[in-house]
């Protein structure tokens, strides 16, 4: 990754990045964020009795 620094008044205040390159990071980012509502879900899920799949089907009136 190759990021231009700016300063201002002597201290880093911004970078500047290629396009390519912060796409990547925002991928990645939501990936991360992904995984911890996933992670959260699954704690909050633990103890509970599991829903069969065709069941939740037929409760959402959805088609297979």
């Amino acid at each position: 990754m190759k990021a231009q620094v700016l300063e201002k008044n002597g201290k880093k205040e911004f970078a500047i990045l290629p396009w390519e390159d912060y796409l990547i990071i925002q991928e990645m980012l939501e990936d991360y964020e992904d995984l911890r509502e996933l992670r959260k879900a699954k704690e909050e899920s633990k103890g509970q009795k599991p829903i069969p799949f065709e069941k939740v089907v037929k409760s959402l009136k959805l088609k297979k």
